[in-house]
Formats: structure tokens, C-alpha cells, sequence
């Protein structure tokens, strides 16, 4: 790997990190925990195969990531986080929340994978509620699913499937974060294909906190449209 040949603890950490896709693959780790060399280039589109697995060579060797031949009915190698690469998720969660400001603006041709949520929602969701019972609600999007368990002020977001959801919401990624990150109301998002099937309560002790209650038509969505017809009745 090249080298800064700067003693910083910053120009350190990029001589390891610092690479086109390193830090993707990274993040395909920290959700997914155990990956497959296919589950890899799956969540990596764009990437090519040799280069994919220069990084892991480049990141095994660095001390970041660790793999492992499984025995059946795995039987295949799983690529896994050592300690110190899971050390990297504050860094990672920081930086995407840097970044978001940006998604603002939509490049033609980019994809949103419904597993890519994890990360994000673990910064935005908060129980607002810890007093209340442990919930758990359920986003099915794509063929994939995500859990979300809010107890005793704790929120855990993980990938997988829950045997008793408290609430499941279904639709599109993006509609399905926006509703999340309290960016568009209830109506907004039930416009946008997202169903929910269970109590909303559960969603508003996570959602963050806003002026107005995101789940509710007097969201914000709402209140812009409402000032948008007052403009033309004018």
C-alpha cells in the first residue's frame, strides 16, 4: 500500500483506509458481520473483482479483516471484522452523517440498497420513550429485512427477521428512511407505497424529534402544502 510517510495519526489511518472502496467494504462488514465473497460484490456494485479482493488482501493483512474457510453447509470462505475494524464504525457512522447533507442532491444512476439503512438509522433513531415496554419493529423492503429493537433507551439495528414485530413497515428504501429520519410525514409516505401494519406508536417513540410529529398529516410535508395553498389563494 502507498504510503503518506507523514507521522499523523489522521495520514496513518488513510494509508490503511484511505483507498477507493476500502471503506465500503468496511461498511459491508460492520452490517452484515460474516460475509460471503459474493455477499461482498453484491453490496459493492461498480466494483471489480480483482480489485475487490486486492482490498480484502490489503485489509487482511493490516489487521482489519479476518477470513475463514466454514465447514458445510456454509462451505464457503467468510470474510469477518477483527476488533480493531469494528473500531472503525464511530469513524464510518460520523462520516456518513457528514455526508448526508449531500444526498440532497440525487446523480442520475445511483442505487440505494435496502441494507445500507442499518448504518444510518443507527445514528438517527432515539427511544424517546424508555419508560414504555421493549419493542420491535420490522422493515421489509426488497427481499430483505431489518430489525429495529428499542429498549430501556436502546435502540439496536441489525439485518435479519423478528419472530414477533411490534410493527412491520413495508415499501422502498428511500421512502422508508425519509419516514425515519422524520424528512416526510405519515401521508407522504403512505403516498409513496409505504404500509404499516401495527401500532404507529412504536414508530413515533423512535422517530427523532421535530416540531411536529412526522407520523401525523400535520408534518411537514403537510404544513408546506398548506402554505403553498395559502400562497395561491392569495
Amino acid at each position: 500500500m502507498r504510503s503518506y510517510k507523514q507521522r499523523c495519526g489522521l495520514a496513518k489511518a488513510l494509508d490503511v483506509v484511505g483507498d477507493r472502496w476500502t471503506l465500503l467494504i468496511v461498511r459491508e462488514l460492520l452490517i452484515r458481520t460474516a460475509c460471503r465473497y459474493t455477499d461482498l460484490r453484491a453490496g459493492l456494485p461498480g466494483i471489480a473483482t480483482n480489485l475487490l479482493a486486492d482490498r480484502l488482501r490489503e485489509l487482511e493483512e493490516a489487521g482489519i479483516v479476518v477470513s475463514k474457510p466454514e465447514p458445510p453447509p456454509v462451505a464457503t470462505t467468510l470474510f469477518r471484522l477483527t476488533e480493531r475494524g469494528r473500531d472503525l464504525q464511530e469513524s464510518l457512522l460520523k462520516l456518513g452523517q457528514w455526508g448526508a447533507p449531500l444526498l440532497a442532491q440525487s446523480t442520475q444512476g445511483e442505487t440505494l440498497q435496502p441494507h445500507w439503512l442499518v448504518l444510518p438509522l443507527k445514528l438517527l433513531l432515539v427511544d424517546h420513550a424508555p419508560h414504555e415496554p421493549k419493542q420491535c419493529i420490522e422493515l421489509r423492503m426488497n427481499h430483505e429485512s431489518i430489525v429495529i429493537e428499542v429498549s430501556k433507551g436502546r435502540i439496536d439495528v441489525r439485518l435479519g427477521t423478528s419472530g414477533h414485530p411490534t410493527t412491520v413497515v413495508t415499501g422502498k428504501p428511500e421512502a422508508i428512511l425519509q419516514l425515519l429520519g422524520g424528512r416526510i410525514d405519515f401521508a407522504a409516505a403512505s403516498a409513496s407505497g409505504v404500509k404499516v401494519d401495527g401500532p404507529t406508536e412504536v414508530l413515533r417513540r423512535v422517530v427523532p424529534m421535530m416540531r411536529t410529529d412526522p407520523l401525523k398529516n400535520d408534518g411537514p410535508v403537510a404544513q408546506v402544502r398548506r402554505a403553498s395553498s395559502g400562497s395561491a389563494a392569495n
